[in-house]
């Protein structure tokens, strides 16, 4: 399974926010816990559904979308 299958985008889940493999995690719940200084292996302890690679892709997905151009008019 490739890191991107891992985040999915459900309209009436979670407000239409990225989620974790269709679960109600969001992807910006886990990237501000990481932001916080909280490590992989507590997050991992507090979401025993997720996987390393989950956060991995949490983190590949944020370094996606802070690199997109954005053309201004």
């Amino acid at each position: 399974m490739t890191l991107e299958i891992r985040i999915t985008h459900n309209p009436l889940q979670s407000a239409g926010k990225p989620c974790i493999r269709n679960m109600r995690i969001r992807i910006s719940d886990i990237l501000q816990k990481l932001g916080e200084g909280i490590s992989s292996e507590e997050i991992l302890q507090d979401f025993p559904d997720l996987k390393q690679q989950d956060i991995h892709a949490c983190l590949l997905y944020a370094a996606r979308r802070a690199n997109l151009e954005r053309l201004v008019a």
